[in-house]
């Protein structure tokens, strides 16, 4: 799995324990971020029904449906073209003095 955090590739033989930490940065790993369920676009930000709500995804929980994701969570895309966009739209509509 990958950690969540750092994005080291650590090595897992069986479960990942509730008390599981990356070995590079020491972040717990058995959290929702590192999890193949977490989707931030679902309820509850989980796509397991049965999962009970962990309000701090990036903390370590005791989810009995954790499994660990291959490749790490993509980040939002970045806000640099929205950034551009309202930059100019400032410049547009901006007051004159």
């Amino acid at each position: 799995m990958i950690c969540w955090h750092c994005g080291r590739a650590i090595a897992i033989e069986e479960r990942v324990g509730f008390r599981d930490r990356c070995p590079g940065c020491d972040r717990p790993i058995h959290v929702c971020r590192a999890c193949a369920h977490h989707d931030p676009a679902y309820h509850n930000q989980c796509r397991e029904t049965q999962a009970a709500m962990v309000a701090d995804k990036d903390r370590a929980n005791f989810c009995e449906y954790f499994r660990p994701r291959a490749a790490p969570l993509q980040a939002p895309a970045a806000p640099s073209a929205a950034a551009g966009a309202r930059a100019r739209l400032d410049a547009l509509f901006r007051k004159k003095s």
